[in-house]
């Protein structure tokens, strides 16, 4: 893929930053900016870059220090897959009771979160977020 060139279907695109606040703004522009490279309407990129911040802030809230939060983004026809994963230091560090977790589930088609159990390795527990969002491309 050569800069400036959209992202075509069936593509993946991942981004794997320290799992610390400071990070938010360039794990927010880097999502905004795969979403728009992929053409995505507006509408829909807004809603995903919602979904992950909040995803986001609330794994980086309980990441273990030193770990990194991935997150990757596939792109086929007029849906959007998006998986994020971190360690994180509680078990309960998702709360699927919480409001930000209310605006992600109604902006998304599709939300699951798995805490996986307690690695000595990275010193917590694993977690995956995914969700997905259809949405239409520019031009469909």
């Amino acid at each position: 893929m050569n800069a400036g060139e959209p992202v075509r279907a069936g593509t993946m695109v991942g981004v794997r930053v320290p799992a610390e606040f400071q990070q938010l703004t360039m794990l927010r522009a880097l999502t905004e900016t795969a979403l728009l490279i992929a053409e995505l309407t507006l509408d829909t990129v807004t809603d995903i870059r919602i979904a992950v911040d909040e995803i986001a802030t609330t794994i980086i809230d309980s990441a273990v220090a030193g770990s990194t939060l991935e997150c990757e983004f596939g792109f086929a026809d007029s849906w959007t897959t998006v998986c994020i994963t971190a360690v994180v230091a509680a078990r309960e560090a998702i709360d699927e009771r919480g409001f930000g977790w209310h605006v992600v589930r109604t902006i998304t088609e599709s939300l699951t979160a798995n805490v996986g159990p307690f690695d000595a390795v990275p010193g917590g527990y694993p977690v995956t977020v995914e969700f997905d969002r259809f949405g239409g491309r520019f031009g469909s």
